[in-house]
């Protein structure tokens, strides 16, 4: 009997999944379904989905799997529709949701002993959105969190790798406490400290100073996440309130006894402060992709011509190798200016790196 899969929410994640299954298993049906129209056309014209639902509960009712792609927030208002919902015997339910301990509970009093409900986390993404870029190979060896509490059941949980093996992805199962931990830690938590710093910096003007200008080299690197969606993150850090304050109040300790130190000129702590730091950055594994996505930059160093830039992306674009963004950094007349390109794999930079040294180019890394 064909296995039936519903994608509930056709957006990069969404549709991203959906031709990663299709790549390994040719022969599921692929239901989609989403509130904009256009998303399952284009679903439907890039053959990423099988056909689409009329609405929500008749694509579930005729899938064997359910993944719930959305925000948190969507993502639990669907699992209350699929509490009125006839759905298939053993019918396994997943979802994207970027926290877990909400959607957790809310499947625990809605589905419970009615299917499987299996919460995931693909920790993959990109600069683009919607279906129109997704593609196959988004996750490969990105981290993929699945939820296993201790009295689940395996077969479920293993059939459901085995749909999504098309991902390429490291499964890593966890509790959904130790799941909202682990991405209040590294993932929401900086992306609040990264907003605040860059208000703070809109806070305090400098007359006659570009400071915009001058912040254009390391902090606006250190900030680059605050350029993120804020509709996603609002949904995101609200869903993950309780860890974020207690992580606010840790932080707001640490920099009274920073301030304190530096209050009482206390050189040695400053230098523990800053050697500390160091040395655990520095042990930050290189070559592996982390459970936070990462981009790869290239730095060029440029004439300054009016065709520089196409025919360094001609390059690029004509070996293939997909560029995720551009960026002068600076440029003087009749001086040497600095291109920073983008790319959203290690190996993709790489290339580029080799391509436009053998053209001649002056390029390096700053990892």
């Amino acid at each position: 009997m064909q296995t039936s899969v519903l994608i509930a929410g056709l957006g990069l994640i969404g549709g991203s999944i959906a031709a990663s299954i299709r790549s390994a298993h040719p022969n599921v049906k692929i239901i989609g379904f989403d509130q904009n129209r256009k998303a399952t056309e284009e679903g439907l014209r890039r053959q990423i989905i099988d056909e689409s639902a009329e609405n929500f509960g008749k694509g579930a009712s005729a899938a064997d799997v359910i993944i719930l792609a959305a925000p948190v927030s969507v993502i639990l208002s669907m699992i209350k529709e699929l509490e009125k919902t006839e759905l298939r015997p053993g019918a396994i339910v997943t979802d994207v949701g970027s926290t877990k301990r909400l959607i957790e509970l809310q499947a625990d009093n809605s589905l419970k002993g009615r299917c499987h409900f299996i919460g995931g986390h693909p920790m993959a993404g990109s600069h683009k959105s919607g279906v129109s870029a997704a593609r196959a190979n988004l996750f490969e060896n990105a981290y993929y969190f699945l939820i296993a509490e201790e009295n689940q059941e395996p077969a479920p949980i293993e059939k459901l790798e085995h749909l999504l093996s098309g991902t390429h992805a490291k499964f890593f199962r966890v509790t959904p406490e130790t799941h909202d931990q682990i991405v209040g830690l590294i993932s929401h938590f900086p992306h609040l400290i990264a907003s605040a710093l860059v208000h703070h910096l809109e806070n305090h003007p400098i007359e006659g100073i570009n400071l915009r200008l001058l912040a254009a080299g390391g902090f606006r690197d250190i900030t680059r996440i605050a350029s993120s969606d804020p509709t996603m993150w609002t949904d995101t850090v609200m869903s993950n309130r309780d860890d974020l304050l207690k992580l606010l109040e840790e932080w707001t300790q640490s920099m009274e006894q920073l301030k304190n130190l530096l209050a009482k000129e206390n050189g040695p702590s400053i230098y523990e402060f800053f050697r500390k730091a160091k040395v655990f950055r520095d042990g930050f594994p290189k070559k592996e992709k982390g459970a936070i996505p990462a981009y790869y930059d290239l730095f060029i160093d440029i004439p300054d011509r009016p065709d520089t830039i196409s025919t360094v992306t001609g390059y690029i674009g004509r070996a293939g190798i997909n560029l995720t963004n551009i960026e002068i950094i600076e440029a003087r007349e009749n001086n040497q200016g600095i291109m920073r390109l983008t790319f959203q794999e290690a190996s993709q930079r790489d290339r580029a790196h080799a391509i436009l040294r053998q053209k001649g180019y002056h390029t390096y890394l700053n990892d």
